[in-house]
């Protein structure tokens, strides 16, 4: 599972010219689900998201987690993400997980989230998106959870 965290000042998402979802100071996460990931994986991102130290702390340094800072969440499901670009000129979607197990890994991981994180917000799984965002630095991190073929 892979998670593209981007530090935000905030973020939003649109559907049918309509806000679903935004956040302010947090956290926006791209996910793509790779097709032999399960709830461990999605369980370890998370894990991972909450924790990582992307925040300044009182000396500027980036040691503070999502979780220290009580900044927004926001989840966003993206098919693309696992794509196989190592060759040629058009992606590969073979690593991504089918529509089925990539929807239900990605409601696993929202539900896990809001039971953990104060602030959450998603994207609609499987509609066109248009993502809004101002990264703060920029900062961004991919972080991937690999399956266990």
């Amino acid at each position: 599972m892979i998670g593209l965290l981007q530090r935000v000042t905030e973020a939003r998402v649109r559907v049918a010219a309509q806000t679903i979802a935004e956040i302010g100071p947090g956290l926006l996460v791209l996910i793509g689900v790779e097709r032999h990931d399960t709830e461990a994986q999605a369980d370890r991102l998370l894990e991972r998201l909450l924790g990582y130290r992307v925040f300044a702390d009182a000396n500027g340094k980036m040691n503070l987690s999502l979780s220290d800072t009580v900044g927004g969440l926001l989840l966003v499901p993206q098919f693309t993400l696992p794509a196989d670009t190592r060759k040629g000129m058009r992606p590969s979607f073979t690593p991504a997980a089918d529509p089925e197990q990539g929807r239900q890994l990605f409601d696993y991981l929202v539900t896990r989230a809001c039971a953990q994180h104060g602030e959450v917000a998603t994207g609609q799984f499987g509609a066109d998106m248009q993502v809004s965002l101002t990264n703060d630095g920029p900062v961004t991190f991919w972080l991937q959870s690999a399956s266990q073929r």
